[in-house]
């Protein structure tokens, strides 16, 4: 189900004068303003796009990425402070509220927090720099050891420093395990190192050779599944590359990496393809 606050490849059904009309199945037809789309475009073409409200409440679509979609962290600037809250730069031209009752402390223009996104009553993104309220260390879960995570620093403490893992639990990863300056707000690639007795996760940010070419492997049997290419690639959304592969963006980033090293792929504008495939077009 299409929902706001997240992206979706739409097909465009109209064009008008001030921009293209796409197909958001339950919410209608969602405008792409014309500043946001390709000079190219046109009717049935397929196109990605960020779903959220305008200044009317209106569901409109853009070609801008944000810092995070709804259900997600992210580490953002306050731009602005009113009556209402706080505001803070995402990347879209429309800035993202924190209401007074979902700020951890005040806010202060130039400072930046950590927040989760989510929506309210009437579908408006909105933001809450109280992230405990949002990870849930009860809530069952699927991670297994040596398994690649998406990581975000947010807060450290004596045995090290406690990490975001998946937008969705707690972790936590010990100084002996880190090589590196690590920063509030950071996103990293890490791996699942342990999970106790407790539930609680243990983390790392090396992970094992068998990890690395267990996604290569899925990678390639997609590519020779569908004729040595696929129309994802370094920049596509994180959504999107979990939903082909099953992997975070960060280990497809360097899934694909080691393939294009080994002369296995090569990686274009468009997406993936296969050597051997570039090699039979060439031919043929």
């Amino acid at each position: 189900m299409i929902s706001i606050g997240k992206a979706y490849r739409l097909e465009v059904v109209k064009t008008v004068d001030f921009g293209f009309y796409l197909d958001a199945e339950a919410l209608g037809d969602v405008l792409l303003p014309r500043k946001n789309a390709p000079e190219d475009l046109v009717e049935g073409d397929f196109i990605e796009v960020f779903l959220y409200l305008d200044s009317e409440d209106r569901p409109v679509a853009t070609t801008q990425t944000p810092a995070a979609h709804v259900g997600e962290f992210a580490y953002l600037k306050v731009v602005d402070t009113t009556p209402v809250g706080a505001f803070l730069d995402w990347g879209l031209d429309k800035d993202v509220l924190v209401p007074f009752a979902e700020q951890h402390r005040p806010l202060e223009v130039g400072h930046y927090c950590l927040v989760y996104l989510y929506l309210d009553r009437a579908d408006r993104i909105t933001a809450s720099s109280k992230i405990d309220h949002f990870l849930d260390d009860d809530k069952p879960h699927d991670f297994v050891p040596q398994q690649p995570v998406e990581l975000i620093i947010a807060n450290s403490t004596d045995l090290g420093y406690k990490a975001i893992i998946n937008h969705s639990h707690w972790g936590v990863l010990y100084k002996s395990d880190v090589y590196q300056r690590l920063s509030f707000g950071q996103r990293i690639d890490g791996y699942i190192k342990y999970i106790r007795p407790d539930g609680k996760i243990d983390l790392s940010l090396q992970g094992g050779q068998e990890t690395r070419d267990k996604y290569q492997s899925v990678i390639l049997a997609y590519l020779k599944d569908q004729n040595g290419f696929a129309p994802v690639h370094d920049k596509s959304t994180p959504a999107l590359i979990s939903e082909l592969f099953g992997m975070s963006k960060g280990a497809f980033k360097k899934a694909i990496g080691g393939l294009y090293k080994q002369r296995r792929i090569t990686i274009q504008k468009d997406g993936i393809r296969l050597l051997d495939s570039v090699d039979r077009d060439t031919n043929s």
